[in-house]
C-alpha cells in the first residue's frame, strides 16, 4: 500500500473508531508494522490533523475534524449495496474485505438516513459463490494488471494437459463460477483467456510490459467486438 492511501485509512479508521485505536491495531488492519504507523501519525500531525494520543495508550481523532462528505441519493445508496453484494460472489478474497472496508466508510461518512438504507439488508445478491482459486491469487493477477507485469503460470486445459505460459495481464472477468485471466500469451502469440481455477501455480516474473497494456485491450474488444457482429450479423 501506498504511503498517501495509508495516511488516508489510518484516518478513517481513526473517524469511525468510537475508542482509542493502538498503532498494533491499525498496524495488523493496513498489514504493516506498528513502527510504520507510528511514522505516518507523526507525518499526520505536522500536517495539522487532529490526532491525539500516544504509544500503549492508542490514538483519536479530535471532534470537529472531517473529509468532505460523500453524499447519495436513495437510488446511488442502493446500487452500491447492491454492487459490494455481488463482490461476495467472485471467489477473490481481497475483493470481499475490500469490500466490507467500503461499507463502513461510506457509512460513517452518510447521514443517518441514507445509513439506514445502506444497512437495512433489503437488496442481496443471490446465486452460486465462486470458491477462490487453489492455484491462483486474484489479488496477486490485478496488482500485475495494474503494473503490467508479466506473469509466468502452469496451465491445465480441457484435455488435462499443462503448460507452462507467460502471459501479460490484461484484465480479469468474474463469472458465478470461476474468474477468467485475459491476457496476451507469449506462447501462442495471440490474447488468450486463462481460467482461474485450471491455473495450477501462477507468479510474477521480473519484466513487465509498460505502455502495451491500453493498446492489447483496444485489440481484445475489438476482436469480441467482431465476433459479436459475425454472430448476430448486425453491425454495432
Amino acid at each position: 500500500m501506498r504511503k498517501a492511501s495509508r495516511l488516508f485509512e489510518i484516518i478513517q479508521i481513526l473517524r469511525l473508531a468510537t475508542q482509542p485505536v493502538t498503532a498494533a491495531q491499525i498496524a495488523e488492519t493496513l498489514e504493516v508494522t506498528p513502527r510504520s504507523i507510528y511514522r505516518d501519525i507523526a507525518a499526520l500531525q505536522a500536517m495539522r490533523v487532529p490526532i491525539e494520543g500516544g504509544r500503549g495508550i492508542g490514538y483519536i481523532l479530535r471532534p470537529g475534524f472531517d473529509l468532505p462528505p460523500l453524499m447519495f441519493s436513495i437510488e446511488e445508496t442502493e446500487a452500491i449495496v447492491l454492487a459490494l453484494a455481488l463482490l461476495e460472489r467472485t471467489g477473490d478474497p481481497e475483493l470481499k474485505a475490500a469490500a466490507k472496508r467500503v461499507n463502513g466508510k461510506i457509512a460513517g461518512a452518510m447521514p443517518a438516513p441514507l445509513r439506514q438504507a445502506l444497512q437495512s439488508n433489503a437488496l442481496h445478491a443471490w446465486g452460486t459463490i465462486a470458491p477462490p482459486p487453489s492455484g491462483v491469487d486474484l489479488a496477486l493477477v490485478r496488482r500485475a494488471i495494474r503494473d503490467e507485469q508479466k506473469l509466468l503460470i502452469d496451465y491445465r486445459d480441457e484435455y488435462g494437459r499443462v503448460t507452462e505460459r507467460t502471459v501479460r495481464p490484461l484484465a480479469l472477468i468474474y463469472y458465478s463460477a470461476t474468474a477468467v485471466v485475459v491476457g496476451w500469451c507469449e506462447l501462442r502469440t495471440a490474447i488468450r483467456n486463462f481460467r482461474a481455477d485450471r491455473v495450477e501455480r501462477c507468479r510474477t516474473l521480473d519484466a513487465h510490459f509498460r505502455g502495451e497494456g491500453d493498446g492489447l485491450r483496444d485489440m481484445w474488444v475489438r476482436g469480441w467486438r467482431i465476433n459479436q457482429v459475425a454472430a448476430t450479423g448486425n453491425e454495432t
